[in-house]
């Protein structure tokens, strides 16, 4: 008696089910092992334990038939650990280190960089003749020693003596292994052919050849002289000697650092600096108040203004209302940061459509007085944000039990009454849950800062690049230096997050708790 599979099959004795879902699978394993490889060429070995466990199970899931329930949830829960627990448990770990400029490597790495940031040619040193080779897309060098011996090497691997090449006029013409590059891609790639530093052995105080001409190379070492035993760093032009201290630098006796570190734990320091450190904590509490005002008001002036919206053209007597409620949402069909980055240029003060046209020329500081700023903000926000409120508000008001609306007006309930009594907690009970969510995203509503004002205008008393109209969020992106004012420091960014997290997680639970509290009065 044949299979069921061999029943439905053909020739192949497989379903096509079968087969459509073992493609899928193939080609979810060929992007695992992808991933797998990456990760072990990059040495991140947690990336790599993940992916060869969500690979384990995604195999396990669609091929055994003990896991049918998994077959559909294991696509949105891999997401959901890739996308949401990975990023916020790898915020939590940034946030107890020093992660940022001078700090963004480990120490292996500080130290190779050290060595090579303070390299000066060896006085002396004989010049070699050099060509320029590729080894795939990796750019090499190879050289002629003075005794004729043909080294060649790359970034990663150092000289090393090749057998088999070509030599004419004193110069490389051919060599096994690697692509001599003519003088037309040189001059493509010359900086990177510039920048490029060959180590001349395995011990980096040896130092690397470089060239700035693509033809002649140089024997270039560094100032600075690593002790593995010692675990030290010394100047040779100086004699001064460095050790590692516990903030992740080489530290000398007199207290002077050199300016490449590594990342280490410095526990609650960066909350310290947040709440201690003059510098952030002024304008922190200036910010958090703005935050929760903004925050506040955009989802109240956007659900009443959207609520009265919905009521009025809920009304059957009026006639056009589906040309109203067309018109009304075309600001929420516009998206949000190329409506924002419109309004900038409708309220400059000097060329702005509303001082120019509206206001007759005035020159109103819309966007550079700090209170014109917060009620632009607000008012740009609620122009962005009616229309979904008088969605969601359109569509709570027509889902009303219009039995329970009728035995309201046959017990004599006039309409202030059923709409206070009736409506509105029936509202509540359906809206409140998107209000929640309306708070959190005004709570993170960076778009709209930046594109609208940039947080500006700035705080005169403040030392870093922080303004009026910042909001958590958009602090969070000026400290962490992505907007090129200040020094980068995601240890500190990556604390202010978590308190964001907090901050918001707390009153959406407080709130949720409340909204089951209206669907019991309801």
């Amino acid at each position: 008696m044949s299979s069921p599979a061999i029943r439905g099959s053909g020739r192949t004795g497989w379903s096509p089910g079968f087969l459509v879902k073992l493609a899928l699978i193939a080609l979810v394993d060929a992007l695992g092992v992808y991933a797998v490889l990456a990760a072990w060429s990059a040495d991140s070995w947690g990336l790599l334990a993940a992916m060869v466990a969500l690979l384990l199970v995604a195999n396990w899931a669609y091929f055994s038939k003990r896991a049918l329930p998994l077959k559909y949830i294991l696509p949105g829960l891999a997401f959901l650990l890739v996308y949401q627990v990975y990023v916020v448990a790898y915020t939590g770990y940034v946030a107890f280190t020093n992660y940022g400029d001078g700090h963004n490597s480990t120490k292996e790495q500080a130290i190779e960089a050290l060595l090579v940031q303070n390299e000066r040619r060896v006085e002396g040193s004989p010049s070699s003749p050099l060509t320029v080779v590729a080894d795939g897309g990796t750019l090499g060098f190879a050289i002629v020693s003075p005794e004729g011996v043909v080294e060649a090497g790359t970034a990663e691997e150092p000289l090393a003596v090749v057998d088999g090449a070509s030599v004419e006029a004193g110069r490389v013409t051919a060599l096994p292994g690697y692509e001599v590059l003519e003088y037309a891609a040189v001059l493509e790639r010359q900086q990177e052919v510039t920048d490029l530093r060959v180590p001349v052995s395995e011990d980096p105080n040896d130092g690397s050849v470089r060239t700035q001409d693509a033809r002649t190379g140089y024997v270039f070492t560094s100032t600075l002289t690593y002790s593995a035993a010692s675990d030290t760093m010394t100047d040779t032009t100086s004699g001064v000697t460095y050790t590692p201290n516990d903030d992740g630098q080489f530290e000398a006796a007199d207290g002077t650092t050199l300016p490449v570190g590594w990342r280490v734990l410095v526990g609650l320091d960066n909350f310290v600096t947040a709440f201690g450190d003059d510098r952030y904590a002024g304008p922190f509490g200036k910010i958090l108040l703005w935050t929760f005002a903004f925050a506040v008001i955009s989802v109240a002036s956007t659900f009443l203004l959207g609520l009265f919206l919905a009521i009025a053209f809920n009304d059957a007597r009026l006639r056009g209302r589906r040309i109203y409620r067309t018109l009304v949402i075309l600001p929420y069909a516009i998206p949000g940061f190329l409506a924002a980055l419109l309004w900038s240029g409708l309220l400059n003060r000097s060329y702005g459509f509303v001082n120019e046209v509206l206001l007759g020329g005035a020159t109103i500081p819309w966007l550079t007085d700090p209170v014109l700023a917060k009620l632009a903000v607000l008012g740009v926000n609620l122009w962005l944000g009616f229309p979904y409120m008088f969605l969601i508000c359109t569509g709570a008001l027509q889902s009303l039990p219009g039995d329970v609306l009728e035995a309201a007006k046959i017990d004599g309930a006039g309409r202030w009454r059923t709409w206070r009594s009736i409506t509105l907690p029936l509202l509540l009970v359906a809206t409140a849950p998107l209000l929640i969510s309306s708070f959190a995203f005004n709570f993170n509503n960076f778009t709209l800062i930046y594109m609208l004002t940039g947080g500006g205008p700035r705080f005169d008393d403040a030392s870093v690049p922080l303004g009026h109209t910042d909001i958590l969020i958009s602090m969070v992106y000026s400290v962490s230096g992505l907007d090129g004012t200040a020094a980068k420091d995601y240890g500190l960014a990556s604390a202010l997050s978590i308190v964001i997290f907090v901050v918001v997680a707390t009153i959406s639970a407080l709130a949720f708790r409340r909204t089951r509290s209206l669907e019991e009065i309801a």
